[in-house]
């Protein structure tokens, strides 16, 4: 009975939050087909229960989405978001969470904060969360924003212990004196679904960037194993992606652009020349040198110049910048999982046969997967991409790398529920320490959930 109350709820609620998103449609991406090799996988299509629908008329749709329908008419009046518009940025009277005290810590970047300021949230632009992260926003810190209106995030202990874990990195004066000090230079953040592992990434790249750091920071891993063309590169024997390599480096251009020109190439062999994006091998050439006294920025732009360099300037990229000492350099991986598994390339093994191409075949990830070094690296699970549980001990990662990120606990989900109340997810006549409890041991700390299920208190 719970089920069939929920179930219609929930969809008006999604409709009316999609009609007051706050961020504007995502632009148009230019997608490149891939080669006939590379199947698409097509959907079936299946029931409610997963099963394929075999006899249509005895399903009986008809009556179901009739009785569907007029249970959402009947919660829509109940529990529709507010759309009336929200009272001034910061108000003494509303700001306030769990046991009086302050909603929000008013500053301009990460660096400050202390434990002091753990479970408040940090109110920035979305004008400058694009900035600093313009290669792209998480999913859910995007889905956060619409929802709530406004683009805020919580600032949680977990968060800090990794910003200060690279901080005493960079910092000499800041590590502890102890000599087994707990300090890791390469960290997987790991834990459940919606635990807030991109978002805590997509933080710690923006504390970085604004304390002056060079970050590489790839906010879709996926899309370095999924579409355009792949070919194999005859001098490595693995995969080159030309589409996908030129899209890193300009990525990697959007904010590095200025520091990249007064960092100067330091290898100087010739880089392997592929194939490029649909259009052959380059005749008469196979390698190409960079001039003495050229640039990252140099480097990049030849790459994005010219598409039969773009994968192996990559993998030159990644050498680089290990040999970058007068700035700290950060690899931030989001969605690292996909790099352990097959990538959606199959290689024709007969006429009637293929081999899946394993992502550790392919140039880029190759170039970039691998923990076994000293540089400062980041990579964050992502289990919407539902690529299926990896084992413990990966390849090519040190053995403590892992890290845990829990779900909500009893103060976050506190603070999390007067964050709601304050953004008018919650009406105020009906909140109640009772019901915001009930909100978080229903949905076990998971914030997809307590963010969907606060319009019901």
């Amino acid at each position: 009975m719970l089920g069939s109350f929920i179930r219609p709820a929930g969809a008006a609620v999604a409709a009316i939050r999609r009609s007051s998103s706050l961020l504007p449609p995502p632009p148009t991406i230019f997608a490149v087909a891939s080669r006939t090799y590379a199947r698409a996988k097509t959907p079936k299509a299946t029931s409610k229960k997963g099963k394929v629908m075999v006899k249509g008329p005895r399903t009986g749709g008809g009556d179901e989405a009739a009785v569907d329908s007029s249970s959402t008419e009947d919660m829509n009046a109940s529990f529709e978001l507010p759309t009336d518009p929200l009272p001034f940025t910061y108000d003494p009277a509303l700001d306030v969470g769990p046991g009086g005290r302050p909603l929000f810590s008013v500053t301009e970047s990460f660096n400050p904060l202390t434990r002091k300021q753990a479970n408040t949230y940090v109110d920035f632009s979305l004008e400058e969360w694009n900035a600093m992260l313009p290669e792209g926003l998480p999913a859910g810190m995007k889905k956060e924003f619409e929802e709530t209106r406004r683009c805020a995030v919580m600032v949680r202990q977990s968060f800090l212990d990794l910003r200060d874990n690279f901080r005493r990195i960079s910092n000499p004066l800041l590590r502890p004196s102890k000599k087994n000090a707990n300090i890791k230079k390469q960290i997987i953040l790991d834990g459940p679904v919606s635990c807030g592992k991109s978002i805590t990434l997509a933080m710690l790249v923006h504390w970085a960037r604004s304390d002056g750091w060079l970050v590489l920071y790839v906010p879709r891993g996926k899309e370095w194993t999924h579409g355009g063309f792949f070919y194999r590169n005859p001098y490595s024997d693995l995969w080159d992606t030309p589409v996908q390599a030129a899209k890193i480096l300009q990525d990697f251009l959007k904010f590095n652009e200025a520091r990249l020109q007064h960092l100067p190439c330091q290898i100087f062999d010739p880089i392997t020349l592929g194939e490029g994006a649909g259009v052959g091998m380059m005749k008469g050439v196979d390698s190409m040198e960079m001039p003495e006294g050229s640039t990252l920025f140099d480097l990049i732009q030849t790459g994005i110049a010219y598409t039969h360099a773009s994968v192996g300037i990559v993998v030159r990229l990644r050498k680089e910048l290990s040999l970058v000492k007068d700035v700290p350099v950060l690899f931030a991986i989001d969605q690292y999982n996909n790099w352990f598994t097959f990538s959606e390339y199959e290689e024709p093994v007969t006429v009637r046969s293929t081999r899946p191409i394993h992502a550790k075949e392919l140039s880029t990830v190759n170039a970039f997967r691998s923990m076994l070094h000293d540089d400062l690296m980041v990579g964050a699970f992502s289990h919407s991409t539902a690529v299926g549980k990896l084992r413990q001990e990966l390849p090519d990662v040190p053995l403590d790398a892992r890290v845990v990120l829990p779900r909500y606990n009893l103060d976050e989900a506190a603070t999390v529920c007067h964050y709601y109340l304050r953004q008018n997810l919650i009406h105020r006549d009906r909140f109640s320490e009772e019901k915001w409890k009930k909100m978080y041991y229903l949905s076990n700390g998971n914030g997809s959930e307590m963010r969907w299920l606060a319009p019901f208190i």
